[in-house]
């Protein structure tokens, strides 16, 4: 490394506590020995960058150090003034290490780093670049002004960056009450570092303003990009500077309590914001990819669940069929259903008609996403041994009424759930399955009895979550007759002067929609179906029967959708597309 390149040894009157720079400028004639004495000492007392002091003390300028350190160490000289910096790379070297040691990253190849400094042979910093990139730096001269122009000009336009994205201030409070503590004074400037606070507050301000169900922090190698997911599409909303991606990761893992030291794993936490009158928590996941640690922020609102059923998009039969369910006072009640299908929001509703002074309820969730008060709320801890099956053994000794478990994972808290079922308690729970039927065939794949699964479940719900028509923009849309028999619309919906809707667009909607509906197929499991289970019958055998019973499948019920002018044909294809 060139930081470990021999300087030609100074007079023998010199002192051997002089930096190699020293040295150097003193074999050059551009210091005396007793200057370059005087001036060490000051750079030690003062815990500063020797040519900084240098040049401070106008002792020498910094185009002479510059090729005074070229010629002394064979390495070449660069002129910063003549290089674009836009064309420099941005995410090789991190913005507290640029700073602390004065230094610039000027390029990549291989495992090599190529690093602009006014003081090449400064140890500290080389070592820190091999730790920190595992890459061997390759040191370029540069002089020390024009260095620090463009570091401060670097600074500059990050912070104004930031500053024009995140607009004003704002007064509200992220309670931090229960934030790890940091004795590190450079972890906390870090966090602490106010555009970067802003513009956090800013992002979870705006996600809420749009409706955004999540946030995705993106770092990638050339760029750092913004998310949000609005009614179930993920959406570009900034690039912020690149600069910032660890100190904003280090600012929303302080806040959600999770380890800011630790970035090679996973974390979960959470935060609370309070928005005016209006508290709204924040479920955090961080990941470390390529390029850093990509964060998605969901957002639980309370409020979801206490919408109603009726908000929820079921139809009249569909309700109806829940309801006489959830009020029996033992079985078990499934909803079914991929990530982001809703299927939580349908669970706490239900908890929510349920909760009544006189009934013990009682859930277990990886994790719990949504605060009800009157419920006993128990969240996962896997490194704690407190798994979905650990708690559902406990609840059984507290004497509940109703439990929900978060998902049914494997087949010991199935047949624990089912246990409970069958003796007393009513069970509502989720499962990842496409539908209805094929719920049962998967509980039966994992090792459950069928007398077991016939004997204990009383009903399960499939859905997906389908955008809705903005009611402002939203135009009659002309298809081909075939095209809506093909699509599964029978020849008596057809009939008079109905027209399927199409999405136009305009100021307060996202592509004309606005807000999503659930597509439900509510399937009670009768007599009929029991005999199917018990006889290990297929998916197929029990869908036959569902709909021979009046049961709408998931594409049968977004049709109702798209005639009630509710959401577009299109949006239904795609979401029951199985």
């Amino acid at each position: 490394m060139a930081a470990e390149t021999q300087v030609e040894s100074p007079p023998s009157s010199l002192s051997a506590s002089l930096t190699g720079v020293a040295r150097v400028l003193v074999n050059a004639g551009k210091l005396s020995p007793k200057a370059a004495e005087e001036l060490s000492k000051s750079a030690r007392d003062r815990k500063a960058n020797f040519v900084a002091t240098v040049v401070g003390a106008n002792a020498a300028k910094p185009d002479e150090i510059a090729h005074a350190l070229s010629a002394a160490l064979a390495l070449p000289l660069l002129d910063l003034n003549a290089v674009d910096m836009q064309r420099l790379p941005r995410n090789i070297l991190d913005a507290k290490i640029a700073n602390q040691y004065q230094l610039i990253a000027l390029g990549k190849r291989g495992n090599r780093v190529f690093i602009g400094a006014a003081d090449p042979t400064d140890q500290e910093a080389g070592e820190r670049i091999k730790f920190a990139l595992q890459l061997q730096p390759d040191w370029v001269i540069v002089e020390y002004d024009k260095l620090v122009r463009r570091l401060e000009a670097q600074n500059t336009n990050t912070n104004e960056a930031l500053e024009s994205l995140a607009g004003g201030d704002f007064e509200f409070d992220v309670s931090e009450e229960e934030a790890t503590p940091q004795d590190s004074q450079e972890v906390t400037s870090e966090v602490e570092d106010a555009p970067v606070v802003r513009f956090l507050q800013k992002m979870l301000i705006d996600a809420i303003n749009m409706r955004a169900s999540d946030l995705h922090f993106e770092p990638y190698e050339y760029n750092y990009r913004v998310r949000f997911r609005i009614d179930g599409e993920l959406r570009e909303i900034t690039q912020p500077p690149i600069a910032i991606k660890d100190k904003l990761a280090s600012r929303i893992k302080v806040i959600s309590r999770m380890d800011i030291a630790e970035k090679r794993v996973p974390q979960d936490g959470r935060m609370k914001l309070k928005f005016g009158t209006k508290a709204i928590d924040f479920r955090v996941s961080t990941l470390p990819t390529l390029f850093g640690e990509k964060v998605v922020i969901r957002i639980l609102d309370p409020s979801s669940a206490k919408l109603g059923i009726e908000a929820l998009g079921y139809e009249k039969a569909e309700k109806d069929r829940l309801m006489v369910a959830i009020q029996r006072p033992y079985g078990m009640v499934l909803v079914t259903g991929p990530t982001g299908s809703g299927k939580t929001v349908s669970l706490y509703t239900c908890l929510n008609i349920l909760n009544q002074p006189g009934v013990n309820i009682a859930t277990v969730e990886d994790p719990a996403e949504i605060n009800l008060p009157g419920i006993n709320q128990v969240n996962v801890n896997d490194k704690a041994g407190l798994s979905f099956a650990a708690a559902l053994k406990s609840f059984l000794r507290q004497d509940p009424d109703i439990i929900m478990v978060g998902e049914i994972r494997d087949l010991e808290t199935a047949d624990i759930a089912i246990k409970a079922a069958q003796t007393g308690h009513l069970v509502m729970s989720t499962l990842h399955t496409n539908d209805a039927p094929t719920t049962l065939t998967r509980l039966m794949n994992m090792g459950v009895a069928p007398f077991n699964i016939a004997s204990s479940i009383l009903l399960i719900t499939a859905q997906r979550l389908a955008r809705k028509l903005c009611e402002n923009c939203k135009k009659p849309a002309d298809f081909p007759r075939e095209s809506l028999l093909k699509a599964g619309f029978k020849p008596e919906d057809l009939d008079g002067n109905w027209k399927p809707y199409r999405a136009v667009g305009c100021g307060s909607c996202t592509n004309g929609y606005r807000g999503r509906v659930g597509i439900y197929q509510v399937m009670p499991i009768t007599e009929a179906t029991q005999r199917i289970i018990l006889t290990q019958g297929t998916a197929l055998d029990i869908a036959k029967q569902a709909e021979a019973e009046g049961v709408r499948d998931l594409r049968q019920s977004g049709l109702v959708k798209v005639r009630a002018g509710v959401t577009t044909l299109e949006e239904v294809i795609t979401v029951t597309n199985e």
